[in-house]
C-alpha cells in the first residue's frame, strides 16, 4: 500500500533582517510571543518540548540550525519543520515547509486540512508582527 504523504508549504515576507527573523525562531521568549512556549535552542541534536494549547508538550529535535539561514527540527514523532530564511530587499522572505502529513490516515488528514490555513492565516503573521519590533 502506497503512502501519500504531503507537505504544508507557507511563504511570509518579514519587514526585519534575517538575523532578526533567525532570533524569532531560535530565541524560546521570543518563540512564545508568536507561537508556543518551549525551551528550543538552535543547537544540532536539542532536544526540547514546545507547550501546544489543548494538545501539552510536544517533543521536537534540531535536526539542521544554519544562523540565519536555515532551521530544521521534527515536531511531535511524525513531522518536520524546516524553516529556510532569505534575505529580500528591506526584510526577509521566510518559507515554511511543515512536512510528515500522512494523508491515508483520518486524523493526520484532518491536521493537514486545519494546519495550513493556521500557519498561513494566524501564526507565520504574528511571527511577521513580532519581529520588527525586537
Amino acid at each position: 500500500m502506497t503512502t501519500h504523504r504531503s507537505t504544508i508549504r507557507v511563504d511570509q515576507f518579514i519587514a526585519a533582517s534575517p538575523e532578526t527573523v533567525w532570533r524569532t525562531l531560535t530565541e524560546p521568549e521570543l518563540v512564545a510571543r508568536w507561537w508556543a512556549p518551549g525551551n528550543i535552542a538552535a543547537v544540532v541534536g536539542h532536544e526540547f518540548t514546545l507547550e501546544m494549547p489543548g494538545f501539552g508538550a510536544q517533543p521536537c529535535r534540531v535536526l539542521e540550525a544554519e544562523r540565519p539561514s536555515r532551521f530544521v527540527y521534527t515536531f511531535t514523532e511524525n513531522w518536520t519543520l524546516t524553516w529556510s530564511l532569505h534575505p529580500e530587499g528591506h526584510g526577509t522572505r521566510l518559507l515554511l515547509e511543515h512536512s510528515g502529513f500522512d494523508l491515508d490516515d483520518t486524523r493526520m488528514a484532518a491536521a493537514f486540512e486545519r494546519m495550513g490555513p493556521g500557519w498561513r492565516d494566524v501564526v507565520l503573521p504574528r511571527l511577521a508582527e513580532l519581529a520588527p519590533t525586537v
